[in-house]
């Protein structure tokens, strides 16, 4: 049985995942993290992304973080395939898995068999080549023309989703998916947890997380990125405060406006995440940072058949 913790940016999921499994190891039984953050799955992209440094795990394993470098292109259908061999080995060793992450989509993807359409890496450069030399929305045009219901849904100047929208429907003549299906049916069985916080104390929280990640170390950290082809990753270097500090460094931007921008497009990422896991009618809401949810988390599992000690 799967733990799931998931939730917006900022909510407490890593804390309370950490109380969970060490509330598992104290009843004797085993308990391991897996991560379903996208960003965290990039090696040095430590400070931008509130990883958890090793110090501080409490000495419960953690998975699936650092597997990627900078300059590879996010993958969805790669980290499910990581992250379900990673789970069934944990739970191979008796322990029990916590999936712990604010990625909706990545979290789907390993509780859920989604059928994501394949890749061409030939044709998504010819797309975006021509989306560079003629303009977003000139692609854009074309995906209305070819798929009208995925343009409707996507902006005409978010390239990246009018080129990945464009590469499906020539590869398979089928309409792209610009949302998710009906629930797919499910690859293991699962505890699901959204931990929520109010709106006005979250966005205090993210905005000092912000503040404190700049003053802590970001641009230090993006200086060192740089050598290693971070402004050439086609995902990293867009990442919420990776973008920001790469245009202070860069001269296009003072910093105080790369931290203003860094907490507007937060907050926005946030909302989405929040409409996101309000849809999900199977999760149990918890409220982030109060100590009854670690037995909530302990009683549903309990309930599920699957002791907390083996």
């Amino acid at each position: 049985m799967i733990i799931v913790l998931t939730g917006a940016t900022g909510t407490g999921k890593t804390a309370l995942s950490l109380d969970v499994a060490d509330a598992i190891v104290a009843s004797g039984g085993r308990a391991e993290i897996v991560n379903a953050d996208a960003m965290q799955l990039y090696r040095g992209m430590d400070v931008g992304t509130a990883k958890l440094p090793r110090e501080e795990r409490r000495g419960i394993p953690h998975h699936c973080f650092d597997l990627w470098d900078v300059t590879r292109t996010a993958s969805v259908a790669v980290y499910r395939e990581a992250a379900r061999a990673t789970i069934a080995a944990v739970e191979a060793r008796g322990a029990v898995p916590i999936l712990v992450g604010g990625s909706g989509l990545y979290v789907e993807s390993v509780l859920r068999e989604l059928d994501f359409p394949a890749t061409d890496p030939d044709l998504r450069a010819e797309l975006e080549l021509q989306g560079e030399a003629l303009g977003s929305d000139a692609l854009w045009r074309r995906l209305a023309e070819e798929d009208p219901v995925a343009a409707s849904r996507i902006h005409s100047g978010n390239l990246r989703r009018v080129v990945r929208a464009l590469e499906v429907v020539t590869l398979t003549g089928k309409p792209y998916a610009a949302a998710l299906p009906d629930p797919a049916p499910l690859w293991r069985p699962a505890l699901r947890f959204t931990v929520e916080v109010p709106k006005e104390p979250l966005a205090d929280r993210l905005a000092g997380r912000a503040r404190g990640m700049w003053s802590g170390g970001l641009l230090d950290e993006v200086r060192g990125l740089l050598p290693r082809g971070l402004a050439d990753g086609p995902t990293a270097s867009r990442a919420i405060g990776y973008a920001q500090a790469i245009a202070v460094l860069g001269g296009r931007m003072p910093a105080e406006e790369g931290l203003a921008e860094t907490v507007r497009l937060t907050w926005r990422v946030v909302r989405r995440q929040r409409s996101w896991f309000a849809r999900d009618d199977g999760a149990t809401r918890l409220a982030g940072g109060d100590p009854a949810s670690v037995g909530d988390v302990l009683a549903a599992l309990d309930r599920s058949g699957r002791p907390v000690a083996p």
